[in-house]
């Protein structure tokens, strides 16, 4: 029996007033609190008879430190950080400054480098930067200047009156497996605030639940994600340098599948690689953890490798959208930043310096609404305004069909982009439609039995120890921890499905898109099929791909109690 995580009922919750709450402590949440901040020290230092307090504005990161659930590529444009800190070079951690990059067409054995690297792609003056010592700076600066970030707290679901969001619940803490207060229970406090912004990253859990109660994404072309799976490596000394950026196309992938990888040279030999697979595949089968292991097989990955050590693992849900796909970013109480709304620019690769500008733009707004008092939809849908005409807008509405361009194929969507550049994103037409990526996979009695051309990227990687790793091996180097006397954070809301329909239909693809190993099928005599699922919550990396890609759309993940997940120290 399988039991979930969901606030204790008929206990007595402490309260908590605020004037606003950002749920996430990434980019995006660190950035708005930093400029609400600044935007306070300018009204008090000018009007210091009705000065604004900070003790009010609280920060809700999930992980038990600041940044240690962040994982990106990852490389910064530093537009929107010279914003919001002029000068902010001389101090923050940035492993190097692109001063190289180049585009590769790899087939299976050899490769073809373009000889211009296409304009999205190119990095100069950009910072390869580990995200987590990048956000646990910015953390710094935010408690630096007078703001609370309770770290370890999850936001379990928002307090709702009528139409407005009045708050946030945290997680119960000290519950067991099967849902009984243990002797160390702590009720989650009820923050009642006057603002709730929501940075979650993608997929939030929040965020989705908003989405849903008032139906945001009926005008939205449906979200669509694609997951990164990286490794950090050691490797010999020249091999790359500092600040040499490599993007791949094609291999592993077929013209069927959507993605493409990346290698970027970091300070002390320390390179990031990782492979992003779009979650809109036609195959079951297919496993994006072995899709970066055949990534790395290709020989001229394998030589740069060669020698060298990996010292990290871990992955992470990107929205691959567009302008589209954005559902309406602020109402009654409440505002949507980051990842979480899908400002993301799928042709760069980045979304580090949209998620950082949408929480100025949101801190400005909020802002106005506590000068004015008031949080009401029409007061707070001026963040909607602001960022539809600053630079995020400018920015993705060139990029606006990308993703939408390869619906059908490599080679259709290198005509659409082509077309898009051509006529600034518009293509055939100004608003290309979509489908929810899991729509595209196929059940099993359509596909060849042996896989045909994809049939390197199906199933587990066995892995050889050296070169390539098989998914618990690369688990261990996520850090990965969580209580294991807690309800799953997965909630499977019908394993019947599971058990029955999907173990024919698609053979129970949960198994191969976790890159966690969360998911295992099981033999089970009493089952109508001989197996079923079984869950290992305390694998899971936080990445939200089971969420996602879920054929039958019946896994929710929820977090933890808090503080538990990956620990992505120094990637």
């Amino acid at each position: 029996m399988l039991i979930f995580r969901k606030p204790i009922q008929g206990v007595e919750r402490p309260q908590m007033p605020a004037d606003i709450v950002i749920v996430g402590g990434g980019p995006a949440g660190m950035a708005c609190a930093l400029r609400l901040s600044q935007l306070i020290d300018q009204h008090n230092a000018v009007h210091a008879d009705s000065p604004f307090s900070k003790e009010s504005i609280y920060v809700l990161e999930k992980a038990r430190e600041i940044g240690q659930h962040c994982l990106s590529g990852a490389l910064l444009d530093p537009r929107s950080m010279r914003e919001l800190l002029p000068g902010f070079e001389k101090e923050a951690p940035l492993d190097a400054q692109v001063t190289k990059e180049a585009v590769y067409f790899l087939t299976g054995k050899s490769k073809v480098k373009f000889p211009i690297t296409p304009p999205p792609l190119r990095d100069h003056g950009n910072y390869v930067i580990s995200l987590n010592r990048f956000v646990q700076w910015l953390g710094s600066k935010v408690e630096e200047a007078g703001i609370t970030i309770f770290t370890g707290f999850a936001g379990s679901e928002l307090l709702f009156d009528g139409d407005r969001v009045t708050g946030v619940r945290t997680d119960d803490k000290g519950v067991n497996k099967e849902g009984h207060q243990k002797s160390n229970f702590e009720p989650g406090y009820d923050i009642n605030a006057k603002i709730v912004i929501l940075a979650e990253g993608p997929r939030g859990s929040l965020t989705k639940q908003l989405v849903s109660k008032f139906d945001l994404a009926k005008d939205s072309n449906p979200q669509t994600y694609g997951v990164g799976v990286k490794e950090l490596w050691e490797v010999p000394s020249g091999r790359i340098g500092p600040g040499e950026v490599i993007y791949t196309m094609g291999w592993p992938l077929t013209t069927k599948e959507y993605g493409g990888g990346w290698i970027y040279g970091g300070k002390d030999n320390i390179v990031s690689l990782g492979f992003v697979t779009g979650l809109d595949y036609r195959d079951p089968r297919l496993d994006p953890q072995r899709v970066l292991q055949e990534f790395k097989k290709h020989p001229f990955v394998a030589k740069l490798l060669e020698g060298g050590k990996m010292i990290r693992y871990g992955a992470k849900a990107l929205p691959y959208g567009g302008w589209w796909a954005i559902p309406p970013i602020a109402g009654n109480g409440w505002m949507i930043l980051g990842d979480s709304a899908g400002f993301l620019n799928s042709a760069r690769l980045k979304g580090i310096h949209l998620a950082i500008k949408s929480g100025m733009l949101a801190a400005e707004t909020a802002f106005e609404a506590l000068k004015k008092d008031d949080s009401s939809a029409a007061t707070l849908a001026g963040f909607q305004k602001n960022v539809e005409s600053s630079w995020i807008k400018d920015e993705l509405w060139k990029v606006r069909n990308m993703h939408q361009g390869f619906e059908h194929g490599f080679y259709a969507g290198m005509f659409h982009t082509a077309l898009q550049m051509v006529t600034g994103g518009r293509g055939l037409r100004n608003r290309y439609p979509a489908i929810a990526g899991y729509q595209h996979m196929r059940k099993l009695a359509d596909l060849p039995v042996d896989g045909g051309n994809e049939a390197h990227l199906l199933g587990p990687a066995k892995g050889d120890g050296r070169l390539t790793f098989d998914k618990l091996t690369d688990l261990y180097h996520s850090g990965t921890r969580h209580e294991e006397d807690q309800p799953s954070h997965l909630i499977i809301h019908d394993t019947n499905i599971c058990n029955t329909r999907c173990v024919k239909e698609f053979g129970n693809p949960c198994q191969n898109f976790c890159p966690a190993n969360v998911y295992e099928m099981v033999d089970d005599p009493t089952q109508p099929n001989g197996k079923r699922i079984s869950l290992n919550p305390s694998n899971c990396v936080h990445c939200k791909t089971c969420d996602i890609a879920d054929p039958y759309q019946i896994i929710t993940w929820v977090p933890p109690e808090g503080g538990g997940g990956p620990n992505y120290d120094g990637m």
